[in-house]
């Protein structure tokens, strides 16, 4: 190819490159003549390449005669400064409005080092403020906002994280790019992962969305609800949306929730004494109203309630809801009967001891049958509740209540709980005992 040839190429190329532009470019020579003249330019101003390109300056056509001079000065001033140089003017528009503009221009080095032009970049005044105010708004949220933001790709990795979420994540910023959301969270990750893929699949959901989650950290686990806001990301640039991922914005709601959470808790459970009061009020025999209490008790609190009864020295099992409940129930050790053998410093020994309640979880990594058949509980017990039954200054007895795996461990609340319902089922007990017939004499 000839090297008009490539010269040709060289401009239409450059040509095409302008005008693909999405912002506004003309150049100048380093008379002032307008040499370039790309599509943005003539849709913002309305004048065409073939109107620009060949003029000097803007005076008499793209700026009123009082401000040509000054802007010409400023904009060929940055063939002697380093760097780009920013202005904003008042240009004319083809049919005679005026357009308010932000410039960057720049001088342009021939061949030999010296000064040959300046090209200069400019949009309208408020797109450039929305652009700077978006980037601004990014940046600010990516650094100072005061919930998490987490942008997460299509893959369901976190692509780019905000300080406040690497704090509720318990770990650096860095650290958490790139990895599966199963190793940041215990539990939740399910319910986490279907949201963004109905995000990504389906487009933001109307309302915001909370979620109990367990984040891993290097401290243990925690136990956190998010309020969460999604959005779906997709490129600008494309001619058809192409997702790039999701916009995870979250905000930790624990304490306000918990609060809630146990309010509701504490108006159920004494909406629970209330009823089992009123309804052990019905029954004649101390030892039903007592199997009552306890029926009520454990709604939505434990899977089992066992009642140990004082012997002598010992402990005798006299009941166990809601195995072993058939039939009429007794809350007395029948004469003969063979005491619990619990081994030493068993929890309901230490209730005895302490005259209070004493919870026991199974350790970790330790055979959960194992460790509650040692203990002479109910199979799949992994938590437990002791608390002493006392009436009119008499120990009677312990009563135990025994959680699965499927619900937490006892916390103090439960421990109030249980020993207000112990209370009311050594009532029970101590008004049986005093009904019983008394053997007869030597």
């Amino acid at each position: 190819m000839s090297a008009s040839g490539r010269s040709e190429t060289t401009e239409e190329l450059l040509a095409a490159l302008l005008d693909g532009m999405d912002a506004a470019l003309c150049a100048f020579d380093a008379d002032g003549v307008v040499t370039h003249w790309n599509r943005e330019a003539e849709r913002i101003l309305g004048w065409t390449a073939a109107e620009a390109v060949g003029r000097r300056g803007f005076a008499g056509w793209a700026a009123r005669e009082a401000d040509a001079q000054e802007v010409e000065a400023q904009l060929m001033a940055a063939q002697e400064g380093p760097g780009r140089q920013v202005h904003e003017f008042a240009l004319v528009t083809k049919d005679g409005g005026r357009v308010l503009v932000r410039t960057q221009s720049a001088g342009v080095p021939g061949a030999d080092g010296k000064p040959a032009g300046v090209y200069c970049a400019f949009s309208e005044v408020h797109a450039q403020i929305d652009l700077e105010r978006s980037i601004a708004l990014s940046e600010a949220l990516m650094d100072d906002a005061s919930w998490g933001v987490v942008l997460v790709d299509v893959d369901l990795r976190p692509a780019v994280v905000n300080t406040h979420a690497a704090r509720a994540f318990g770990m650096g910023r860095t650290a958490l790019l790139g990895r599966p959301l199963g190793e940041l969270l215990a539990q939740g990750v399910e319910e986490l992962e279907g949201a963004l893929q109905h995000v990504l699949a389906e487009g933001a959901p109307p309302a915001p969305v909370e979620l109990w989650v367990s984040v891993r950290t290097p401290e243990g686990e925690r136990r956190r609800c998010w309020r969460c806001g999604f959005l779906r990301l997709a490129s600008p640039l494309a001619e058809e949306p192409v997702p790039l991922g999701v916009g995870w914005l979250f905000q930790d709601v624990t304490e306000a929730r918990q609060v809630q959470l146990d309010a509701a808790q504490l108006r159920f459970r004494s909406q629970q004494l209330h009823r089992s009061g009123r309804a052990a009020a019905e029954c004649e025999d101390p030892a039903e109203a007592a199997a009552v209490r306890l029926e009520f008790a454990l709604a939505g609190f434990a899977d089992h309630a066992l009642v140990d009864s004082v012997c002598g020295e010992r402990l005798v099992r006299v009941a166990d809801w809601p195995s072993g409940s058939a039939g009429p129930v007794s809350l007395l050790p029948e004469p003969g009967a063979i005491p619990v053998r619990y081994p030493e410093g068993h929890p309901a020994l230490q209730a005895l001891d302490r005259l209070g309640p004493v919870r026991s979880s199974v350790p970790r990594g330790e055979d959960a049958p194992a460790w509650a058949g040692t203990r002479h509980w109910p199979a799949g017990t992994v938590h437990a509740l002791c608390t002493v039954l006392r009436s009119r200054g008499r120990t009677l007895g312990v009563l135990t209540f025994a959680r699965a795996a499927s619900r937490p461990v006892f916390d103090r609340a439960d421990a109030a709980y249980a020993e207000e319902v112990a209370a009311r089922v050594a009532e029970d007990m101590d008004l049986a005992s005093s009904l019983s017939p008394r053997p007869p004499g030597p």
